[in-house]
């Protein structure tokens, strides 16, 4: 029987992780929650990320993870004023809400344990 507290419904049977975001640090996952946000630059998107983690991804890092996510689709990158911006595409936003639906099956009972 599933766990249920407000109006959140945790499921107990999981299903699988979503491809736009991989388990190891959820830099992906993060990545797209930020440019959900706002279109931002390399630096800017490492500095939020800094900002929630206490440390900042290293360029070696972020920048295949953007890279891999545009190869996918999900994010977008064009030239502003000699900047590289990155926003979020159609198939981004499609792909960071199937991250938060198994996010939240794979580990909102967790959460729920905790408050």
């Amino acid at each position: 029987m599933p766990a249920k507290t407000k109006d959140l419904q945790i499921v107990v049977e999981c299903c699988r992780a979503p491809g736009c975001c991989d388990m190891r640090g959820l830099l992906s996952f993060l990545i797209l929650h930020l440019l959900s946000k706002k279109k931002m630059y390399g630096l800017e998107i490492a500095k939020e990320i800094a900002k929630r983690k206490a440390d900042r991804p290293n360029p070696g890092t972020l920048y295949p993870t953007l890279k891999d996510l545009e190869r996918k689709g999900l994010v977008e990158s064009y030239k502003e004023a000699n900047v590289k911006m990155y926003k979020l595409t159609a198939a981004g936003k499609q792909g960071l809400q199937e991250a938060k639906d198994f996010f939240i099956q794979a580990y909102g009972d967790i959460v729920l344990e905790s408050m």
